[in-house]
């Protein structure tokens, strides 16, 4: 099944500590797995942000907004129980608990609108409009949207750039990597004598352990032959170590080819070369950094 959204969880938390007994996030999150017959792989769905289930994320938001509607008490740090309110919503024997039925309580209201006591339906109905996705959740798909489009801009301006371009990104791409590991270990053959060749990286001091490299600024998909050459080329080197590099695709003859040779060939492709541009700084800056915070509990234990 779909992993349930903030507020499909609200009104089963709700049911569930109804008792009046003391409750946790982590204490209820195999229960109201159960009772919404999530299956195992929705159970180890987990956010890309930090080291937590998207399921136990959604839990404690859906825990959040429905204690800032007063129908939860703090009973101490992490700790819960249903409040008076609570128990009156379950009275009414609501089919669901949106954030629209939340908007009728003062604090709800104050919660979501700041310092304002209106809020518009659109901001009170964001997380039913977005999938019920956590705060967590929208960042990190943002993020990646984000870093998605960089990488397509990145590899439209590689790919009007001349071949001889692409051979210093390759280049410098593999040494901010961390291949080489001590200036000028790396250089380019030149078009004259890279006999199939096109980079060269000394991975250690001495040029015991040399990685070659093949870089290709093409359009069409890099097949088979290609790679033959290029392995070819290493065999006369009497090379180990190979990294072929393209801007656009590799067939699938290619890719089966290099599982079966010898030599460790890695094929990398345009749409990983951009990824892996922006993991390294290479032909990118950072625009804009934030800062995501979480309380510091141990500041707030009295002696």
């Amino acid at each position: 099944m779909t992993l349930p959204t903030v507020p499909q969880i609200m009104l089963p938390l709700l049911q569930h500590v109804q008792d009046g007994e003391v409750y946790t996030v982590r204490g209820l999150k195999d229960v109201l797995a159960d009772t919404m017959d999530l299956t195992d792989a929705d159970r180890a769905l987990m956010l890309e942000s930090k080291p937590q289930s998207k399921f136990h994320n959604r839990i404690a938001w859906a825990k959040a907004h429905i204690e800032r509607a007063g129908l939860l008490n703090m009973v101490r740090r992490g700790h819960f129980t249903i409040s008076e309110r609570g128990k009156q919503v379950l009275a009414e024997q609501p089919t669901e608990i949106s954030e629209s039925y939340l908007m009728r309580f003062d604090e709800y209201r104050e919660f979501r609108a700041g310092s304002q006591t209106k809020t518009s339906t659109n901001e009170a109905e964001s997380i039913e409009n977005d999938e019920g996705k956590t705060p967590e959740e929208d960042f990190q798909n943002a993020y990646n949207q984000i870093r998605n489009d960089l990488a397509h801009e990145i590899l439209s301006n590689v790919k009007n750039m001349s071949p001889a371009f692409f051979e210093k990104l390759v280049l410098d791409l593999m040494l901010a990597m961390g291949y080489g590991g001590t200036a000028n270990s790396g250089h380019l053959t030149g078009a004259s004598a890279d006999e199939g060749i096109d980079g060269i990286i000394n991975e250690d001091r001495l040029g015991l352990d040399i990685i070659y490299l093949q870089a290709k600024r093409w359009e069409n998909p890099v097949g088979r032959p290609e790679i033959q050459k290029f392995v070819g080329a290493l065999q006369g080197k009497r090379a180990k170590k190979g990294v072929f590099l393209t801007t656009s695709t590799f067939s699938r003859e290619a890719i089966a080819y290099v599982e079966t040779i010898d030599a460790k060939v890695v094929l990398i492709d345009g749409r990983r070369l951009s990824q892996l541009m922006v993991d390294f700084d290479v032909g990118v800056s950072t625009a804009q950094t934030f800062a995501i915070k979480k309380i510091d509990s141990d500041y707030f234990i009295e002696d």
